[in-house]
């Protein structure tokens, strides 16, 4: 009996090993015939598979940027980081060092030590110039590799800086322009692609074109509106008021009325672009275009067109000037009441011309809250002027069912809404330009683009348009303000308005002086806008004293680089 089990469990061992053997020969079959097929008949889609994988983007430029007299303001440059490999060692790290430390600019025993440190990839040297890269190639080190990279330059440094912005490859990270045409700096036809080896270097076979593999991609060149000559001027003039006036900020910004294009727009306090990773955040903020503070008198030009346009005055009209009005618990009293306490029934140019608090404050609250705010809303204040930069603000316009009376009129002199200043040059330009409001922009457009991205809005009636440019320049030229020049009329009005303290409401002691106008005025050409923030040293702080005669100098200088014709005639002494 024993003996027969043990028979029987022999047998059932021999026909598992007989399974067992048969399992293994079909595996083995199976094996066979799926190599047979990946390898004989389906090697094309693996071959594919494993080119796809070599495969990689050509390299691709950003497109430069240029005024709009071709001066270059932003470009690409290339550059290496060089590498070493310990797995391909044919030299010893003196031999290497021998031969690299010329062109790395790197003594021998630098580069010794920094092999040795034991890493499998050894970066030896970083921003190394094309020049250079193209030495080192040449030794033939097969230990040596170059990594090539793009580096955003910035060949006028400060100039025009708000405005360009900047660009950081390693985040992908952009401001100004930089930001805002990003798709077409880098934009290129067609995207090539080319196989390479796992150190970066070009496989090249039969449909490799040697030439189109080699060259680096260029996105499109993007030209702005941006006049360099006009922009120096600009940021020239500002500084050196600043600097005399011990100012905090300030702005200048020069714009064609007629169609939209800024010439110039500078702002402080600026910053090198080349240098934006060591410039704090506050700085590398275009706060002309964020931030918003009450314009004052130069909102005055808005109250009176907004007058007109209502037919709530005409430009014959008299308004009454006391000198000082009381609404509620709020006084309202003109900056010259000491000298002039009751100026009593006043013209609209005497009006602009002494900047009357009172007058404004009159003309708005002859106007419904409804009425004042519709126009102040065609002419863009509480909304995006819609210029191509990023960072842009709303500014503040309270709803008219807001308004109270005090509001209302503290409205018509420049407190009762807060803007920025590209708001203040949109609404301007719009009186200046026959009543059309264009959008402001710093990029050149095609036809075609301008077309899309620039709006003409028709914010007041042309009559209106050309009543208010009259009023304007007839009260400079009774003036012996800066911004009276001497060979052209200018349409403008200066502002003075206290700074809203941060967090907490009131007013602090600091004050914002500016100054709005066009010229000339018989044919706009150009508008100015300057705005300086705190000014606190070198005597009175008034829109008179200290932005019109950065206004005066700029405006000269752009008539002269634009070649305007004059319209005063010069007498001769």
């Amino acid at each position: 009996m024993k003996e027969r089990n043990e028979k029987d469990t022999i047998k059932q061992v021999e026909v598992r090993i007989k399974i067992a053997h048969v399992f293994l020969l079909l595996l083995f079959l199976i094996s066979v015939i799926y190599l047979f097929l990946l390898q004989i008949v389906d090697i094309r889609h693996y071959k594919a598979k494993a080119s796809s994988q070599r495969y990689s983007k050509s390299f691709i430029m950003r497109g430069q940027i240029v005024d709009r007299n071709g001066v270059r303001l932003a470009t690409d440059q290339s550059s290496y980081n060089v590498y070493a490999h310990r797995e391909y060692f044919d030299n010893t790290p003196e031999e290497l060092a021998e031969k690299l430390s010329p062109y790395l600019n790197l003594d021998k025993k630098t580069i010794v030590n920094s092999i040795n440190r034991g890493a499998t990839v050894i970066l030896l040297k970083k921003d190394v110039d094309r020049q250079t890269a193209e030495k080192i190639k040449k030794l033939g080190l097969r230990e040596i590799s170059l990594d090539k990279k793009n580096e955003r330059v910035y060949p006028q440094d400060e100039l025009a800086a708000h405005i360009i912005g900047y660009y950081n490859p390693d985040a992908d990270t952009a401001s100004g322009v930089e930001l805002t045409a990003k798709d077409k700096l880098e934009k290129v036809d067609n995207k090539i692609k080319v196989q390479r080896t796992p150190r970066g270097d070009i496989i090249y076979d039969t449909d490799t074109d040697p030439v189109l593999a080699s060259t680096p991609q260029v996105g499109e060149t993007v030209t702005l509106t941006i006049d360099s000559a006009i922009q120096h001027v600009c940021e020239r003039e500002l500084l050196n008021m600043i600097n005399e006036k011990k100012a905090s900020r300030g702005s200048v910004i020069v714009m064609n009325p007629k169609n939209g294009e800024i010439l110039g727009y500078a702002v402080y306090p600026r910053y090198n672009p080349n240098n934006y990773k060591k410039t704090p955040a506050i700085t590398l903020k275009n706060w002309t275009l964020s931030d918003v503070y009450p314009p004052g008198s130069t909102f005055k030009t808005l109250t009176v067109a907004a007058g007109i346009e209502t037919g709530r005055i005409k430009p014959w009209s008299k308004i009454l000037d006391t000198g000082k009005m009381k609404l509620g618990n709020w006084t309202i009293q003109n900056y010259d009441y000491n000298k002039h306490p009751n100026p009593g029934m006043i013209s609209l140019v005497y009006l602009l011309e002494h900047s009357s608090n009172v007058g404004s404050a009159n003309i708005a609250l002859m106007m419904t809250p409804g009425e004042f705010y519709t126009v102040l809303s065609k002419l863009g204040i509480g909304k995006k002027s819609g210029i191509d930069l990023n960072g842009e603000s709303s500014g503040l316009l309270p709803k008219p069912f807001k308004w109270d009376k005090s509001r209302q009129a503290s409205m018509g002199y420049g407190y009762g809404a807060s803007v920025t200043a590209m708001q203040m040059v949109s609404a301007v330009s719009a009186i200046a330009n026959d009543g059309v409001r264009v959008t402001p922009h710093v990029i050149k457009y095609s036809p075609e683009e301008e077309a899309e991205k620039i709006e003409r809005v028709q914010a007041i009636s042309p009559e209106t348009a050309r009543i208010v440019t009259q009023l304007l320049a007839q009260s400079v030229a009774n003036s012996k303000s800066h911004i009276n020049l001497e060979k052209y009329t200018v349409a403008g009005k200066t502002g003075t308005s206290k700074k809203p303290m941060e967090n907490k409401k009131g007013y602090s002691n600091a004050l914002y002086a500016s100054v709005i106008g066009y010229l000339p005025a018989s044919n706009p050409q150009i508008l100015i806008y300057v705005v300086v923030d705190s000014a606190s040293a070198g005597g009175p702080v008034w829109g008179n004293t200290v932005a019109a005669p950065i206004f005066k100098e700029v405006a000269n200088q752009c008539a002269r680089i634009l070649n305007i014709t004059p319209d005063k005639k010069v007498t001769q002494e």
